[in-house]
């Protein structure tokens, strides 16, 4: 019941300071567009990232339980956990602030959305399927939890995590940990 609850709390930070980060692209994608057209991209960009990170979800999980690609997914994680210290922690300047918006057409501003999302959801789903481990549950609640923060409280994760810096060290000390129990598993098959 104890690591339950432990993993539970993980995949609560993991969430908060990685799913964010797609509502963000879509706010930003969908500001540059007229008014009708912006609910269009932000239904379709939130659509997407749905099935993006239910399908990455169940890849994911599957993965992970294959000997050797959780030692992948650790290091990944630690390069995750390395560009979050830096983007987050020491305030510089964020991926999402490099994105080059084509509002050409709206068509070109959902694949821009698409291609942000499944970039952004892949570190967000890693994270929450390491920390669940073999509890499909505590993982199916990490997926509606983060599905529910990019689509409706971004912003003031956001804002949060920028006003309360503790916010994002426990978030990071969470993704660390989980990282770093990815590689012991795998490391400790091959002893």
């Amino acid at each position: 019941m104890t690591e339950e609850i432990t993993i539970f709390f993980q995949i609560i930070f993991i969430d908060l300071i990685l799913a964010g980060d797609n509502a963000i692209i879509i706010g930003m994608v969908a500001s540059k567009f007229p008014p009708e057209q912006r609910k269009k991209i932000i239904f379709w960009g939130i659509g997407g990232a749905v099935i993006l990170r239910i399908l990455l979800t169940l890849i994911t999980a599957y993965l992970l339980q294959i000997t050797g690609l959780r030692l992948l997914g650790g290091l990944l994680l630690l390069y995750i956990v390395y560009k979050l210290y830096v983007d987050v922690i020491r305030n510089s300047q964020n991926d999402e602030e490099n994105i080059k918006v084509d509002s050409s057409s709206m068509l070109k501003a959902i694949w821009t959305v698409l291609l942000a999302d499944f970039t952004m959801s892949l570190d967000n789903v890693l994270g929450v399927a390491g920390a669940a481990k073999d509890h499909y549950f505590l993982l199916v609640f990490g997926l509606v939890l983060s599905i529910i923060l990019m689509a409706t409280a971004a912003t003031l994760i956001s804002r949060w995590i920028k006003e309360y810096k503790w916010i994002a060290w426990i978030g990071l000390f969470a993704i660390l940990f989980v990282a770093i129990d990815l590689i012991y598993t795998d490391i400790k098959l091959f002893i």
